[in-house]
């Protein structure tokens, strides 16, 4: 079990009146499933720890986590009901850091709710893809070469009506080489920058003159040559939600941190190195 969800022994199960619920009950946060000492737990608190179980966790049959999520809760209140009413600095800071953390999560929440429309969505998608969309995608083949002596002969062969890719086959030493030298299909940024510069300069067909990369000497054929095709929005509907999302949330914060008042006092001597020291929080 995760920590803070260990189902400890029912002792005192004695002092506790669980309220039987029926059949016309209804269900609503505030239902009280037991009362500790008078403390009331409710259906809400039940729900907001179901929810926040690790996902294996809340595979578990409905009836399991009912019970199991009850007697923790109803234990959790009797260990708290020790301290009778004392509440540590450190707890005190803790639970203002979740309040920030929650109600951060919801403004965030709210924020993507309201700005992934399908209009958005389509125009996000006409942004990137619409008319313009299309680079240049290129499938060639080559032959790698240690040297440019090697390279020249290679692009004599060729030019004499050998074979492309039986002679890549013979004399290539890149890992293309058995199979005929096929890069398959590539875009920009794919190769390193004297390859692609040479495969964009080639016509459909034809053979480059010996290019030198930082892997030896390479001779290149251009076997065809396409525009790349825009998916469908359904395949990038999370991609362009994502991107939305975060494009919102950046300026919705962008807009808060220029209308707030934030002030960062001069703490003088004080140094990082105090995220350190915990003694500071403990009473």
């Amino acid at each position: 079990m995760p920590k803070g969800f260990t189902f400890l022994p029912s002792l005192a199960l004695a002092l506790v009146l669980a309220l039987p619920v029926s059949a016309e009950t209804k269900a609503e946060a505030g239902t009280v499933v037991a009362r500790v000492n008078g403390e009331e737990i409710t259906l809400g608190h039940m729900i907001i720890a179901r929810a926040t179980l690790p996902q294996q966790y809340q595979q578990l049959p409905d009836e399991v986590l009912f019970e199991g999520i009850l007697d923790q809760l109803i234990q959790q209140t009797l260990l708290k009901q020790v301290q009778n009413g004392r509440t540590p600095l450190q707890v005190v800071l803790s639970l203002e850091n979740e309040e920030r953390s929650l109600l951060a999560g919801e403004t965030i929440d709210q924020i993507m709710a309201s700005v992934t429309t399908d209009e958005a969505l389509q125009t996000a998608y006409d942004a990137k893809y619409a008319d313009g969309f299309g680079e240049d995608e290129f499938n060639a083949s080559h032959i790698l070469v240690p040297s440019e002596d090697e390279a020249k002969a290679v692009k004599d062969l060729i030019d004499n009506g050998a074979d492309f890719a039986a002679t890549a086959r013979e004399k290539s030493t890149g890992p293309s080489g058995p199979n005929g030298g096929e890069l398959g299909w590539f875009g920009a940024g794919a190769m390193v920058p004297e390859f692609e510069a040479a495969v964009m300069e080639l016509e459909v067909g034809k053979v480059s003159v010996p290019v030198q990369t930082q892997f030896g000497w390479h001779v290149i054929k251009l076997n065809d040559k396409r525009k790349s095709t825009a998916p469908e929005l359904d395949e990038v509907r999370e991609e362009l939600a994502g991107q939305i999302q975060q494009d919102a949330i950046e300026a919705r914060l962008a807009d808060l941190t220029r209308d707030g008042n934030i002030e960062k006092p001069d703490l003088g001597g004080i140094g990082p190195d105090v995220l350190r020291q915990f003694e500071l929080v403990q009473e």
